[in-house]
């Protein structure tokens, strides 16, 4: 199947006008939303299918409570006034689901991984961070903004929402409908040749 590359304005939506948000309106984000979120972020690609990424979306008041130790101290404010903080996780035994979503090949992967927790802990970070990109893009691409952030406390963000060890935070998405308000001016963009080598 061969398709035709987007309208201007949502590739403007996704990427040259999207922004990182550190305000939001004071707007909630209903359920029916976080599950056409994941509608979309489920078919990002990941290595044999494996999908070991994890999402807790941190909504409520008692979730927030547990949310707010963990945080640096300049992301608190911001954290606590989103309407909604996505916590990017891996799962560290993804390799269970395998043989189900990987039919080709998944209960052989599935003993590797099984026989190599540090391979497999790389594994999943490596593709749940992958997917953490795909629900920031999910997340445009149903009208919302996002304000990734790395300034938490891993460990303790673990310790309170996955006590059992086998889920790994990896980094944090505040979502919501965004207040431009908050915006710092726009970082420039790095040159073709900067970056980019053709091989």
């Amino acid at each position: 199947m061969s398709s035709d590359a987007l309208a201007p304005e949502a590739l403007d939506q996704l990427f040259r006008t999207a922004r990182t948000f550190n305000k939001f309106q004071d707007r909630p984000v209903d359920d029916a939303t976080l599950r056409q979120l994941h509608e979309l972020w489920k078919w990002g690609p990941t290595a044999m299918n494996a999908q070991p990424g994890r999402v807790v979306f941190v909504r409520s008041a008692e979730a927030k409570a547990l949310l707010k130790p963990t945080l640096s101290p300049g992301n608190v404010d911001k954290t606590m006034a989103a309407p909604v903080t996505a916590i990017v996780a891996c799962d560290s035994r993804f390799y269970e689901h395998l043989p189900a979503q990987f039919p080709s090949g998944g209960a052989g992967a599935a003993e590797r991984f099984a026989a190599d927790p540090a391979g497999a802990l790389g594994n999943a970070r490596l593709n749940g961070t992958l997917q953490g990109a795909y629900l920031i893009l999910a997340a445009r691409a149903l009208g919302l903004d996002a304000g990734p952030m790395g300034g938490f406390d891993a460990e303790k963000c673990n310790a309170a929402f996955f006590p059992d060890g086998r889920w790994k935070s990896l980094f944090l998405v505040n979502l919501g409908w965004g207040d431009e308000s908050g915006n710092r001016p726009r970082g420039p963009r790095l040159a073709f040749e900067d970056a980019i080598r053709i091989a």
